[in-house]
């Protein structure tokens, strides 16, 4: 080869050693498409590679995107936190270091980061051009200690290599500080710098506690730099690799609290582009995005776009977009959270199983939070920075309680209360799962008909609602919120097929609206389909990971199934999140005494709090619980323990008596039964454990409860009295 014409265009040299001797471009000249690179590198357009997903509870997350739908976004009231963990965990603050300790003393990028930026050929010298594509490049520092930039900023030396080139460590000589000098062009003239350094003076506009001060941009010879302030501290990824995994709590916050800075962005007009662990900084208390260099906006159709091979969403090359963003964070958590083999190559795009990473099936919340943020179809993702924040919230909240056994509840943005704990019925009465104790989802605040609905949904008399939706359905066409609370009336009053035609056309419109799944919960838990209303609120799970509300229904969805195992696991989560939902306790209850473990029953009870209104129900119930004998008998402890939680509460004399007799009653059909033997040392609300002093107790308790009633329930129980007392001669 050597000695052959150069084929550049007027170019008169001859070929050395594969490159011309005059131009220095590469004997042959091939373009082609960029790609991702292993660095940060311009990004093409890449394809979906997807897979069937499934999570630890054996479900996947439906796309809703067939036929060509677009998703409509909704307009929803978030707020998120402006503490780094919301103020959940405690994180160590990092010391403070000499910024000149962070400078190279050999600047060198490593051979196995050389990637031409052109074609992303890998490259093995450190200057010269590519022999792929015949770009020139350079990975030399062509700022050295000691130089004086724009006669302000004196350079200390190399720090990092970006994507852009090398980033400088330099001091402010005017205001005496240190900076850090970005690249932002390698160009052969200074007039393409000059053009570099005004198309990003945009980023001077830039302003948020989470990002980056960007300070002035500067020209030097054929170089732009942006003038950034200078961040002490570690990234995430020198955390990573110092202590490898972390744990989840500590990862959530870190990037919980990025997220407010890609919501600044986007509401900003701008996309970040190039997410990674790389470009996040631990400082003090707080975490920071240090590289605006791929930052664009979001309507440059014609700009350079820059991602990072593991990181850029699939679509990322057309044209980067907030969603696309919230990929790059979705994968830049689970890096922090887990080894990933094949992060770059079969996993580029997708999230091992939970068979693979123990974590992804011990924290089903997060693991469906980050199948989510990293969805293949764009459409399938949170819809914004604020959402995600909030959903990753309430994953922090349950990962948090979970692991210190104490609630950490929190009112929610898209949910009511629990309803039962609403509920004003009979104290003696057991909790039974209903379909009605389905949290009702918030009202939309942008819906033109909310005002109409509101009205409607505040009259008592369900014949009436209906009637009041039906008119706002005619006056708002526009209305969503006054189809979905007619559906949810209609449901209410057995009027089922008509509540489907109306969920199935609002589904038709938007599939990504997760209330038209919700109601269709409802609506086949009302009609009985409990394995479609699993389905349904499964799928609810996956849209809101963070919320407590998907986790209670599905756990009522699969006990009313028959799936106890799963409602155990969803109805503790909710429980043990949030105490104040007691719906999940006496769910919790009634699914452990089938599976016939008893205490544990009793204790799940015991998370109900004594502020709760239906504190002295659920004690009622501990008591119910303790002598059922559904499946094993009781034993003489059980009777025990029961008559002392009787004799604990605050009754009136009807209940107390209604009580303590189920309680002895149910102790001497066990003795005469003989699954229990007789026991003097055991007292059961005053009575030895005995066929005779039991009688004698039942006859005393239904004799008191006939004092307390009238009529024929009088005569019913003086006569059970007689019947029960023991036999005697006189």
């Amino acid at each position: 080869m050597n000695g052959q014409h150069c084929g550049q265009k007027g170019c008169a040299g001859t070929i050395e050693d594969g490159y011309c001797n005059v131009c220095g471009h590469a004997a042959e000249k091939r373009v082609a498409p960029a790609v991702p690179a292993n660095g940060s590198a311009r990004s093409a357009n890449t394809a979906s590679h997807s897979h069937s997903v499934v999570t630890g509870t054996g479900s996947s997350p439906v796309s809703r995107a067939s036929g060509g739908s677009k998703r409509t976004h909704h307009s929803t009231s978030r707020t998120t936190r402006r503490q780094l963990g919301a103020g959940l965990i405690s994180l160590p603050e990092l010391p403070s270091t000499d910024p000149e300790t962070r400078v190279m003393p050999e600047p060198k990028v490593p051979e196995n980061k050389r990637f031409c930026p052109n074609c992303n050929n890998p490259l093995r010298r450190e200057s010269g051009f590519c022999g792929k594509c015949g770009a020139k490049s350079s990975f030399l520092p062509t700022l050295k200690a000691g130089d004086l930039v724009a006669g302000q900023y004196e350079v200390k030396g190399a720090i990092a290599y970006g994507g852009l080139g090398w980033i400088y460590l330099a001091f402010d000589q005017r205001l005496s500080r240190y900076v850090v000098l970005k690249g932002l062009l390698n160009a052969h003239d200074a007039s393409s710098a000059a053009t570099a350094v005004a198309e990003r003076q945009f980023l001077a506009a830039v302003k948020h506690p989470n990002i980056v001060g960007i300070y002035n941009f500067v020209q030097q010879g054929t170089e732009g730099f942006i003038v950034m302030e200078y961040v002490s501290g570690k990234t995430l990824k020198q955390i990573r690799q110092e202590r490898g995994p972390l744990p989840p709590a500590e990862a959530i916050a870190y990037i919980h609290r990025i997220l407010s800075a890609f919501s600044y962005l986007h509401n900003a007009g701008l996309v970040y582009c190039d997410f990674k662990p790389d470009n996040v900084m631990l400082e003090r208390d707080d975490v920071k995005l240090i590289d605006m260099g791929g930052v664009r906006r979001i309507d440059d159709l014609g700009g350079d776009i820059y991602g990072t091979t593991g990181y850029s969403a699939p679509e990322a090359g057309e044209g980067p977009t907030p969603v696309s963003d919230l990929f790059t964070v979705g994968r830049t958590l689970a890096v922090l959270l887990a080894d990933i083999r094949g992060f770059s190559t079969e996993h580029k795009y997708t999230l091992p199983s939970p068979d693979e990473v123990a974590l992804f099936a011990q924290q089903e919340s997060l693991y469906r939070l980050l199948l989510k943020a990293t969805a293949p179809n764009p459409d399938d993702r949170f819809e914004n920075a604020d959402e995600m924040a909030e959903q990753l919230l309430g994953v922090l909240r349950e990962i948090v309680a979970t692991e210190t056994g104490v609630p950490r509840p929190a009112p929610s943005a898209l949910f009511g209360g629990d309803v039962l704990a609403f509920e004003s019925g009979d104290e003696m009465k057991p909790v039974k799962p209903d379909y009605r104790y389905v949290p009702v989802p918030a009202m939309d605040s942008s819906d033109p008909g909310l005002q109409a609905v509101s009205a409607a949904n505040s009259l008592p008399d369900l014949n009436k609602r209906v009637v009041a939706l039906r008119l706002a359905q005619e006056q708002v066409k526009k209305s969503r919120e006054a189809r979905l609370r007619l559906a949810a009336a209609l449901i209410d009053t057995g009027e089922g097929k008509e509540a489907g035609e109306i969920l199935k056309a609002l589904g038709e419109e938007d599939p990504w609206d997760w209330r038209v799944q919700w109601y269709r919960g409802k609506m086949n838990l009302a009609g009985g389909n409990y394995g479609e209303a699993q389905k349904n609120f499964d799928q609810v799970y996956f849209d809101l990971p963070g919320e407590i509300a998907p986790k209670l229904t599905l756990g009522l969805a699969a006990e009313l199934g028959g799936n106890l195992d799963l409602a155990i696991h969803m109805y503790n989560i909710v429980s043990r999140v949030d105490d104040s939902c007691v719906s999940a306790a006496f769910g919790l209850s009634r699914c452990l005494l089938k599976k016939r473990d008893r205490s544990a029953a009793v204790q799940a009870l015991e998370r109900v709090p004594q502020s709760s209104g239906l504190y002295l129900r659920s004690r009622i119930a501990a008591a119910h619980t303790l002598i059922a004998v559904d499946g094993t008998a009781p034993a003489a402890g059980d009777l025990s323990r029961a008559s002392l939680v009787s004799e604990g509460l605050a009754l009136n004399g009807l209940s107390r008596v209604q009580l303590n007799s189920q309680i002895i009653r149910t102790a001497l059909e066990l003795v005469c039964q003989r699954k229990l033997r007789p026991d003097k040392s055991v007292q059961v609300l005053g009575c030895k454990l005995n066929e005779m002093d039991l009688r004698l107790g039942l006859e005393r308790t239904l004799r008191s409860m006939a004092q307390l009633v009238t009529g024929q329930e009088r005569v019913r129980l003086i006569d059970q009295a007689n019947q029960i007392r023991p036999r005697t001669l006189f």
